[in-house]
């Protein structure tokens, strides 16, 4: 076991599929030599080279557009959004192009490809710069949606999605790089599509993605000071989505509830309510409640940008009052 953070953790999962296989390349904005603009990947360019490890232009339609044809021709690359609410810019390439690349060609071309990128708020950047945008990927068929909330799943859920055929899209949180967890030493590979039970109770279900989880986490461990047993699932990926797990607990709590951090409208947890009380809605024992950012654009300044996205102390308190 060695400690690492976040930061360390996306290096680490990026070398151990380098060097497994020859086939992955890197690329995307002051990726080689500077590390990364939140230096997540310092030393590739030193291990792997130029040619593996690549800097490229500032134009995300040119980095994504050089990763589809690399995927479509043999390669596995890794694509880098510095930031996510840059997929704005090039959305087209993901969800007109990436995403509809096997399905346009009768299944005669695949498209095994990775775009990560850092979303989220909590860092102060402001309404450019800190959106949580999984949401607007999940709505695209034809990609799979990854949120990585530890490092060890930063790692092994990496190493899932380069392995897999499909194009997915990675979502590290900006929020998270420097927090520190235990990693086991060697190779770690996980598997998309599974959500981890972080802590259980038999009052109610958190459920979280992300930075959410880390504060869904702290939240019940603070209920449960009050005689309030929570159990919190990590969802870890939206597509594909581990409903399973999720309504496994609601058959035994009675109670859901979502923590999320994109806007209300449309976020992912309206899916996750949506599929429970489809399948679970005999189980449930009050409302599903769903724990977001309002509909707003995230402000710069710290004390309104702490307002805005869910806190420790609101889901306490929502969940309190919804079981009081």
């Amino acid at each position: 076991m060695a400690e690492l953070t976040y930061r360390e953790a996306v290096a680490r999962g990026i070398a151990q599929e380098m060097r497994r296989d020859p086939t992955v390349v890197f690329l995307g904005e002051d990726v080689a030599g500077a590390g990364g603009v939140f230096k997540t990947t310092s030393g590739l360019l030193d291990e792997f080279g130029p040619r593996r490890v690549v800097d490229t232009p500032i134009s995300e339609q040119a980095i994504l557009g050089a990763a589809m044809g690399a995927a479509m021709t043999g390669m596995r690359p890794i694509a880098e959004i510095m930031f996510a609410d840059f997929f704005a810019v090039c959305w087209d390439m993901v969800a007109n192009e990436i995403a509809k690349a096997r399905y346009m060609t009768n299944g005669q071309v695949d498209c095994p490809l990775v775009i990560r990128s850092g979303g989220g708020g909590s860092v102060r950047f402001g309404a450019q710069h800190s959106q949580s945008v999984e949401n607007w990927a999940m709505a695209v068929p034809g990609i799979k949606v990854v949120a990585p909330s530890t490092p060890a799943d930063v790692i092994g859920l990496m190493a899932a999605a380069v392995r897999d055929p499909d194009p997915v899209l990675f979502f590290e949180h900006k929020g998270l790089y420097a927090s520190k967890a235990d990693v086991p030493d060697g190779d770690i590979v996980d598997e998309l599509g599974t959500a981890k039970v972080r802590r259980d109770g038999g009052d109610c279900t958190i459920v979280a993605l992300g930075m959410m989880a880390t504060r869904a986490l702290a939240a019940a461990e603070r209920l449960a000071e009050e005689g309030i047993a929570a159990t919190v699932i990590d969802l870890r990926s939206l597509v594909p989505l581990d409903m399973a797990t999720v309504l496994s607990s609601v058959t035994a709590t009675g109670r859901l509830f979502t923590v999320e951090e994109n806007p209300q409208a449309c976020g992912w947890g309206a899916e996750v309510a949506s599929i429970a009380a489809d399948e679970a809605f005999w189980d449930l024992d009050g409302p599903i409640v769903r724990i977001t950012t309002p509909h707003l654009p995230l402000p710069a300044a710290g004390d309104l940008e702490d307002l805005a996205i869910p806190s420790v102390e609101r889901i306490v308190a929502t969940i309190r009052e919804s079981l009081g």
